[in-house]
């Protein structure tokens, strides 16, 4: 199962990747973003949650302007082109 990191302030995305049968993680802190799939920010700051890791291997979608249903489809999309 696919495990998605989702910023806190985000929880109709987490409630909506959660039915999708996402293992959802809410991301606190940069220690909260290692080892998942896919990370969905706000993107409304630069640096996001202070993470300047750049080896990150997940996949990072900005949630801003997107409905609940629009990011869930953008992580699906993610995840299928890294399969």
């Amino acid at each position: 199962m696919s495990k998605i990191g989702v910023e806190e302030s985000l929880t109709n995305i987490q409630e909506a990747l959660r039915e999708k049968g996402f293992d959802v993680v809410e991301i606190k802190q940069e220690a909260d973003a290692k080892n998942l799939d896919c990370c969905v920010v706000t993107g409304l700051e630069s640096n996001v949650m202070g993470i300047s890791d750049t080896s990150m291997k997940a996949s990072i979608i900005e949630a801003n302007g997107l409905t609940a249903d629009q990011v869930c489809s953008e992580v699906e999309n993610k995840l299928n082109a890294i399969q």
